[in-house]
Formats: C-alpha cells, structure tokens, sequence
C-alpha cells in the first residue's frame, strides 16, 4: 500500500515516513518547504516528496497520514476525501508500525527526546538491536529514526494533542509533567491513564528518585535523563556496568544543547530546542554554569497559543535566570500559517522583562546584525526555539562568523 504523509520534512513525520520505508511500505509525502534537510534524507531513501497543493494524492494512494497541525482546508487531505482514500493519524500510524515490537514508550512534558535517543543507544550497546523512533535526530541515526530488528521499540510520544491514548506500550518512562500545552494536574492525570495498563517496567519520573547518574552531555537535567535511561535499561535486562559505559558514549541529540563550535572554541556557539519555561530554564542555567563571562541567546516562541498560555511564566523565568552579564535576543512568534489567533506576539512578553535583560529583534538578520556588532562582549551565543528551521541555520552560520 502506498502511504501519503501531509507534513512529511517536520521531524515527527519525516521518522515516521524513514520507519515505514525500512519497514518495507512505499511511501510518498507533501510539504510546503521541499529544501530542508529532512527532505532531502527522504527523497535519497525513496520517498517521493510533493509541494503541499494536494497532487501527491491519486487513485493510488491507499492511505493518508496526518498530524493534529494539519487543518481540515489542507489541499492534499481535501483530495483524499474527495477520492475516498483513508486518513490516519499520525500516532495511530506509528502505533501499527511499531506493532510488532515490544513497545517501551517515552513520555512526559521535557527530556523525551534525549531520554529516547540515550535508552536506544543504551539498549544497541548493549546488543539487543532495538528499533527507536524519536521526536528529534540523532547523530549516528537515520535522521530520528534507528532500524533495529531486536525485540524492543523504543519510541517518543507526543502529549501535546493527547495522542498518546493510540499507543498500547509494554514498558514507558514517564520524564516529568509539568504546565505546557496543559496544566500539570491534566498532564498528570494523562500520563497516570497512559502507564496503568503497561505490563511491563514503568519507570516513573514524577514519583520515583532515580538520582542523578554520569554522562556524556553536560547539565544536571541530563543527569537525571540518564537516570531515567539506566532504570529502564537494567529493568528490562542490561548490564549495568555496559549501560553506565553506554551512556559515556553518547552522541547527544540534535537541538538539545548541540554545539556548533569545537571544545576550547571561544565564543562557543549552541542550538536548543528549548520553548517552555523548564526547558528554557534548564538550558540557560547549564549554559551559565559552563560560560560565567555571559550568554546571549536568540529565542522564538513557536506559536501564539503557547506564548499567551506561558507568558507570565516565561517572564518569571526569563526575569530570574537571566544574569547581568546574559542576554535575550527576542523574535517574533514563528508563524506557520493557518487560522491561529494572532493578537499576541513577543512584544507583550518583552514588556515583562525587567530592562536591560533582553532586545526586540525583527528578525533572524537582525538578530544577526545585532551579535556581529556585539560579538566580543559574550563567552557563547545558543539559538533556541521549536519548529523554525532558520535557527540551527543561524546557529550553523554564527559558528563561523564568530
């Protein structure tokens, strides 16, 4: 059956798509941006990629997956409806893919995507071949995506859209629940509904202190992802003393803490997906500890209902953790089109900020402009954000310009 994934270059469906490819499906996809690197993986494995205007969708096309993002005008899901072909969500599609392995699923509202990438290299480390599906690439991997034959899956998934509810897992590691796309005592209540019917180990962030162990990335949240990693490693059979070697091998994830710069390299530059007041948070303190002689990061919110649901948040944190000698480099709300509500946007979170913490920038040039004429007066420079392409770019960019 020929497979046709709307959204195919964001990270959630290009895994899904390099899954079902090494799984042995034909497998199409559209997207509105054909010249990212996500695209070009795809089109070198087979995937035949379209602009997303509908025309990858014909008679042969036997099924079509789509994410929570994807709106009912999308031109390649109107086609299908109008030729009859079936929609799929996209958690429902990775559920069935990964049907016949032994699902550990990963979850929780930060860490799921260092948390997965550790426990599958843990678990290949340590020979049991798993297959691993994440929510961001890893170095060494097929963009997200591990194809392993053994008896385990290991996979991220979302509770942003509360999809979650698709998957039946064997085992699950719950990171930690805190507010974001819902209030904690929500994300709670869906993560206890999600764990109580596993069979196999659950190793529960939220309500079990599993200390903090060594690794090869940097910041005591990582300590504890390991933790979390080790814990799931041994309860489902490793070696102890091969997982703890393991998790000093790790290559890190790509967007969490990845740095563009060689070590001893001054200024240091980093790329982070950070976007909520946790993740933000964790990052600006490791970054400090690591770099006293001061930081400036350039962040966007990644949308307009998260930015006014976190706003007070964001400016608390952002208000606490920056230090006199940091900066916040602040852009726009990325706008990826659609029907959202736009009467919000950075400013009014800007306007919060105590001064002299952090600048208004229109844009990536500007934000650009603004640290090539400040570049001397920082020890590192991050990007962090979710869904923009353009910050690891200029992430990638200001590792050579500094």
């Amino acid at each position: 059956m020929k497979r046709h994934l709307i959204g195919v270059g964001g990270v959630g469906m290009s895994a899904l798509a390099t899954a079902l490819v090494r799984l042995g499906d034909e497998v199409t996809g559209a997207d509105r941006d054909l010249s990212t690197p996500n695209i070009r993986f795809l089109e070198s494995i087979g995937v035949r990629c379209f602009p997303d205007d509908g025309s990858g969708v014909d008679a042969s096309t036997g099924e079509v997956v789509v994410s929570t993002a994807i709106e009912d005008s999308n031109p390649g899901l109107a086609r299908a409806k109008e030729l009859g072909v079936p929609v799929t969500h996209r958690a429902k599609a990775l559920a069935r893919t990964l049907s016949g392995y032994r699902l550990v699923a990963v979850v929780g509202t930060c860490g799921k995507s260092t948390v997965t990438a550790m426990l599958g290299h843990v678990l290949a480390e340590c020979g049991f071949d798993p297959m691993c599906v994440n929510g961001a690439n890893v170095p060494g991997w097929e963009g997200a995506v591990r194809f392993g034959r053994g008896r385990y899956a290991v996979a991220e998934v979302d509770e942003s859209d509360r999809s979650l509810v698709a998957f039946s897992p064997y085992a699950a590691v719950v990171t930690n629940a805190s507010a974001d796309h819902y209030s904690k005592e929500e994300m709670d209540e869906v993560f206890d509904a999600f764990v109580k019917d596993a069979p196999g180990p659950v190793v529960d962030g939220r309500a079990r202190d599993c200390g903090l162990v060594d690794c090869s990335l940097p910041g005591r949240h990582n300590r504890q992802n390991a933790a979390l990693a080790l814990a799931m490693a041994t309860a489902l059979g490793c070696d102890e003393a091969k997982a703890r070697a393991a998790l000093m091998s790790f290559r890190g994830v790509e967007r969490r803490l990845q740095r563009h710069t060689p070590p001893g390299a001054s200024p240091a530059v980093y790329d982070d997906y950070a976007h909520n007041p946790e993740k933000l948070r964790a990052m600006w303190t490791t970054l400090a500890e690591a770099h006293p002689g001061g930081i400036c990061v350039v962040w966007r919110p990644h949308g307009y209902a998260p930015l006014r649901k976190m706003m007070d948040a964001l400016a608390a944190m952002f208000n606490e953790t920056i230090r006199p000698c940091d900066r916040l480099l602040l852009l726009p709300v990325y706008d990826a089109g659609g029907t959202t509500d736009r009467s919000v946007n950075s400013d009014a979170l800007f306007a919060k900020l105590v001064p002299g913490k952090a600048e208004l920038v229109a844009d990536l040039d500007a934000a650009r402009d603004w640290i090539a004429a400040h570049r001397g007066g920082f020890a590192a420079f991050a990007t962090c954000g979710a869904r923009d392409p353009g910050l690891p770019a200029l992430a990638a960019s200001l590792a050579v310009d500094v």
